[in-house]
């Protein structure tokens, strides 16, 4: 039987010039955009926005007499897309989630820091208090779960919410924080519980009305557009855009007969994000996902003569050894059961559908008790500061990998080591 390879789709220096400068042109036309809308924003002294509470917190200062003196802070983020910090009294209600109108005055701040994210003086104007769609879901969480906890980290998993500090210590000692804040590992199984839920329903209909229609064409827009908002209705998370927009490009490329599992494909994701959301260049979020699918893209590259079975236990080994310089750097923190999310990872792609299909039924606090024997985990903490050269090593020795072996296999040394180095301190 002929089997037809697939082409890459830069294949001369000429494509790579054309790719950088559509690029370029894009990232051009978007800063100019946002430009503009910062020139708007500095225009006066004050300006009247719209923006929705992402953060609320009280925070404690000591002037230099010992007094104490509290305060809320706001995360907010704007209708134009930009996010800024602001203060308010420590007795204002709790409005996180809430659509609010406000004058605030922005200063002299940057332009970068206008992209980055700013302080603000403000003065809210006006509470929309009309329950969101997304409010309305957080109160069914909340009532479906007895501990707070628990309700929390649901809500961190179904609407993107942030976890109280705590929640986000105990989640990062055990090596985990990834499979609770949304990111492509989630998009990746809901597209497969989409795909196996409209597939069949799908094929009675294209048999009976349509079965000139391309299925896959179809189901993946379906999916595209279920998917879409979803990331919409989470207010477009970082790490959840690169893969929505990788997800977009895959498909495309491969029904046009190109390969897909490349470095190509990762690098026109990147680039394309990057000129259509500049602001994508200060998310951190953001190039831990990018930094996630790279490291599965090279294990690709080395292991793609193994077996799928040898490819599915190895890849959680590699993705966590690559990922751990990162993790400490960030971080931080490790304990005897950091290792212990290799397992915990493999798990969650049960436990995610499964949970969202218990909720949806009316039973969502039928995992409750696995949730909280993990929580209650006491392990005994390290903190294990990596210095910034070891990272900035590990990511040329990450490049390099891709063009040679050599690199490869010292970077495969350096990782381990890491690990050794890192349970040797904490036991």
């Amino acid at each position: 039987m002929l089997k037809i390879e697939r082409v890459e789709l830069l294949r001369s220096k000429r494509d790579y010039i054309y790719l950088f400068s559509l690029f370029a042109l894009l990232l051009f036309f978007s800063l100019s955009y946002e430009y503009y809308n910062y020139k708007q924003l500095t225009r006066f002294d004050s300006q009247l926005i719209r923006a929705t509470v992402l953060k609320q917190y009280t925070k404690t200062n000591v002037n230099p007499k010992g007094e104490k003196k509290s305060y809320q802070v706001l995360k907010l983020k704007s209708s134009d897309g930009f996010t800024f910090y602001s203060i308010a009294p420590k007795n204002l209600p709790n409005y996180k989630g809430k659509d609010l109108k406000l004058e605030i005055w922005a200063g002299k701040i940057s332009f970068i820091s206008y992209l980055k994210g700013f302080f603000a003086f403000s003065k809210i104007l006006q509470i929309n208090n009309n329950p969101t769609l997304k409010e309305y879901i957080t109160t069914l969480i909340d009532n479906a779960h007895a501990d707070r906890n628990i309700a929390a980290i649901y809500q961190a998993l179904f609407l993107a919410k942030q976890l109280p500090y705590h929640l986000q210590q105990i989640f990062s000692t055990l090596g985990i924080s990834h499979l609770i804040a949304i990111s492509g590992f989630h998009l990746g199984v809901l597209s497969t519980l989409l795909f196996f839920l409209i597939k069949y329903p799908y094929k009675l209909l294209q048999n009976s009305y349509f079965p000139y229609r391309s299925a896959k064409r179809d189901l993946f827009s379906i999916i595209s557009i279920i998917l879409l908002s979803y990331m919409l209705f989470l207010d477009t998370p970082p790490s959840l855009l690169r893969s929505f927009v990788m997800l977009l490009i895959g498909f495309i490329l491969y029904d046009k007969g190109v390969k897909i599992i490349s470095m190509q494909t990762l690098l026109m994701t990147v680039l394309l994000l990057l000129a259509l959301f500049p602001r994508l260049i200060f998310s951190v979020g953001f190039f831990l996902s990018l930094s996630g699918v790279f490291y599965i893209f090279l294990f690709l590259i080395y292991f793609q003569n193994k077996s799928k079975l040898w490819q599915f236990i190895l890849l959680p080994l590699w993705v966590y050894f690559m990922m751990l310089p990162y993790s400490l750097t960030l971080f931080g923190n490790f304990s005897i059961y950091h290792p212990f999310s290799i397992f915990l990872t493999s798990l969650f792609t049960l436990f995610y559908p499964l949970s969202i299909f218990l909720h949806v039924i009316g039973f969502g606090d039928l995992l409750d008790g696995v949730l909280k024997s993990l929580i209650q985990i006491n392990p005994h903490v390290v903190k294990i500061t990596l210095p910034s050269t070891l990272l900035l090593t590990e990511i040329l020795l990450s490049l390099l990998a891709i063009i040679k072996k050599e690199a490869f296999y010292l970077l495969l040394i350096l990782d381990f080591s890491i690990f050794i180095y890192s349970v040797y301190y904490v036991t």
